[in-house]
């Protein structure tokens, strides 16, 4: 939940203020390129400051390859998925509640305008910050392939990553390569419409539902803004462990250290609960001793 958090606050900051900016023509306060960095930092603070608790799943797509292909226990990932759903929630009202002033200002100099109903619901409007839409008249499969094609790249990269024989990217360069991937994506691509992570949409859109009602679903794009993640996802690491993998090539240095370090994290978590069972277990039989000889 933290890791969305970190990585939600960064990028929907940076978008309130090249929304609120626009509309309200203040210079200097937002642009795309602002936004792509913002995302691009936020997830490397979110694996940084999270991913040694967590694993790093700050996104569900991610933690459904997990489940299908790395033995991640089934429940255990259900309840990962609510808890990156609920960061990207709260996040949202934490923002809405910091730019609230701002939003007001720009939803009353929309109404004056009349132009409130045409501009609030769309991704240039005081809603698009919070939940994602597409400019009316898209065509929704060029937005479908647009999504897909890039969440896919993002994974390609995600799993090059994690991939502990890569010499060029250790552990402490992969949250920063993740965030570049993602910031490419949104440079590039946002415009016909991204996603790229099922938490921060629909974490964003129940919070926008929440502030502005069902008016701020965005419709059938919402379907495509919420899955497309996950099957392009999974078809990233199937392309990466068929092509770009090598089992003949050896663990690099960094990456043993990083995997042993998780290794005596591990065992020293389960002495810490065998410790705790033969202590629990001798209370018991203490007791036992005792009631029996009064």
């Amino acid at each position: 939940m933290f890791g969305v958090f970190f990585y939600c606050y960064a990028g929907m900051g940076a978008t309130a203020s090249f929304i609120l900016g626009n509309i309200l023509k203040i210079e200097g306060i937002g642009s795309l390129l602002t936004i792509g960095f913002a995302y691009m930092a936020g997830i490397g603070f979110a694996l940084i400051v999270a991913s040694g608790t967590s694993g790093g799943h700050f996104n569900p797509a991610v933690t459904i390859v997990r489940v299908l292909f790395r033995g991640f226990p089934v429940w255990k990932g259900l309840r990962y998925i609510v808890a990156q759903i609920l960061g990207g929630y709260i996040t949202s009202l934490i923002i809405y509640w910091q730019w609230k002033p701002l939003i007001t200002e720009t939803e009353a100099a929309l109404t004056v305008a009349g132009a409130y109903d045409l501009v609030n619901f769309t991704a240039q409007g005081p809603a698009g910050i919070f939940a994602l839409y597409v400019t009316k008249g898209t065509p929704l499969g060029l937005v479908w392939v647009n999504e897909f094609i890039v969440d896919f790249f993002i994974g390609l990269v995600i799993f090059a990553c994690l991939d502990p024989t890569n010499f060029l990217c250790p552990p402490s360069l992969g949250p920063w390569t993740v965030g570049l991937a993602y910031a490419v994506g949104i440079w590039s691509y946002s415009p016909n419409g991204l996603a790229a992570n099922a938490a921060r949409d629909v974490g964003g859109r129940l919070a926008a539902i929440s502030i502005w009602g069902l008016k701020a679903s965005g419709g059938r794009y919402a379907a495509i803004a919420a899955l497309t993640n996950i099957p392009a996802t999974i078809l990233a690491y199937l392309v990466y462990e068929i092509i770009f993998k090598d089992s003949s090539r050896i663990v690099t240095p960094a990456q043993k250290e990083f995997i042993d370090g998780h290794r005596a994290h591990e065992e020293h978590k389960a002495q810490m609960h065998q410790s705790r069972r033969l202590s629990n277990a001798s209370d018991v039989e203490d007791k036992g001793h005792e009631e029996k000889r009064a």
